[in-house]
């Protein structure tokens, strides 16, 4: 077969794994990078569209809360009927009854929700949030990286550690801002997607023998890396799995994605960076309160994360889950049943390593004198003082300075021991 229509198949080929072309031009470069200390691993969940941080983790003993949101607030905890009022969690701050699944995580504490913490930007555009939120530097469009690929591309980790092809990985169809910069990162819809779809049986080892032979291109500076990454994944065979301790995932989109995540950690092939995100957030229309749009949508990702940390079992002590959003939502509730784009929102940290069963983040109040321009949670916590943390004390980084250039990274909140 001539090799010009063995470059244009490969191509379909590598479309058909899953492997992005950043991922293709970054692994070219055949970098040797430092891993994490051996085992951890971060688990990064973007909720895409503004989640309503108010509704999420909501302040049930703030009066002005219920004044704001007459049709749309979490009736307080004794106040409401079977499970449609808040789930108290310090007498405060309580969860959105959709997220009960999270209630064991709190006990056991190894939950941390943290509150009126997002982006110093005053943009309220979904793109230049995101993009701020994943470049790691508010207000500056000119980065071309994201936190997360300068983190496995800087020195000062674990450096006895051995590079792995899945060292980072996004189930995403394209790599996601986030991890987008010099060093390899993996993006894939899924497990079973990532492998060379063949016609004929013995038509994958033609191509790797012509990624061999091949004049040193692209293509061929990218097959061999491919195909090693092919054959760790078939032999750690993440496909046949069942998952552990009665963990039930949704069959959701998302709620797969996390089940895969969990198959590739069990599996043992390298993973220290994974990232999964979910849209649905943007509630500007008909939100509802204890049920409602907005109570699916926390039903899928609570059930997901709960499924996740189930499987994973005495594992979690090695892992860490982050979640995060580009922005709040307004204070007030609008004419149609919704709540338009704010400012502050919120995060939960999970995991073994994480001091749970606090709240974090200083609660500035809903007031009308308290309100960020006068509409919305105000900002108390720089997302960056999150990263930052869960970078150096979980994952080992030192070099912050260059993984968030201009901030200071000493205000940290004691997320993690």
């Amino acid at each position: 077969m001539h090799r010009r229509y063995f470059v244009k198949s490969g191509a379909v080929a590598l479309v058909t794994m899953g492997l992005s072309p950043s991922f293709l031009r970054r692994t070219a470069m055949g970098m040797e990078l430092p891993l994490a200390q051996k085992g951890k691993v971060l688990i990064c969940l973007f909720q895409r569209g503004a989640a309503d941080a108010l509704n999420v983790v909501v302040p049930h003993g703030e009066r002005a809360y219920y004044q704001l949101r007459p049709n749309i607030a979490i009736p307080q905890p004794l106040r409401a009927a079977g499970a449609t009022g808040v789930i108290d969690l310090d007498g405060f701050f309580g969860l959105h009854p959709s997220l009960a699944p999270l209630k064991p995580l709190w006990d056991s504490g190894l939950l941390a929700p943290i509150h009126a913490v997002g982006s110093p930007s005053t943009t309220r555009s979904h793109f230049d949030a995101q993009d701020y939120m994943e470049s790691g530097t508010p207000d500056s469009k000119g980065t071309t990286d994201g936190w997360l690929n300068r983190y496995l591309a800087t020195s000062g980790t674990c450096e006895q550690c051995a590079p792995t092809p899945f060292r980072a990985v996004s189930m995403t169809p394209q790599t996601p801002r986030i991890l987008e910069g010099a060093a390899p990162a993996v993006a894939m819809n899924s497990l079973d997607e990532f492998a060379v779809r063949s016609v004929g049986g013995d038509q994958v080892a033609r191509l790797e023998a012509l990624y061999r032979t091949g004049s040193a291109d692209l293509i061929h500076g990218t097959g061999q890396e491919m195909f090693e990454a092919v054959k760790m994944l078939k032999s750690a065979n993440p496909q046949q799995y069942d998952a552990q301790n009665a963990a039930d995932y949704p069959k959701s989109q998302f709620g797969q994605r996390l089940k895969q995540i969990a198959q590739l950690i069990k599996s043992k092939v390298g993973l220290e960076i994974a990232f999964a995100d979910v849209g649905g957030w943007d509630t500007h229309v008909n939100q509802g309160g204890a049920t409602g749009q907005l109570a699916q949508r926390l039903d899928d990702f609570a059930k997901s994360i709960a499924a996740l940390t189930t499987d994973l079992g005495d594992g979690m002590q090695d892992v860490v889950i982050l979640t995060m959003s580009e922005f709040g939502r307004m204070a007030r509730q609008n004419g149609n049943g919704g709540t338009d784009h704010g400012h502050a929102g919120a995060m939960f940290v999970i995991g073994g390593p994480v001091h749970g069963k606090k709240v974090y983040g200083k609660w500035p109040g809903l007031a009308p004198e308290q309100l960020y321009e006068g509409r919305d949670l105000a900002l108390t916590t720089d997302f960056r003082a999150v990263f930052s943390e869960i970078a150096s004390k979980h994952l080992g980084a030192t070099k912050l300075d260059t993984m968030f250039p201009g901030f200071n990274s000493a205000g940290q909140l004691g997320l993690l021991g």
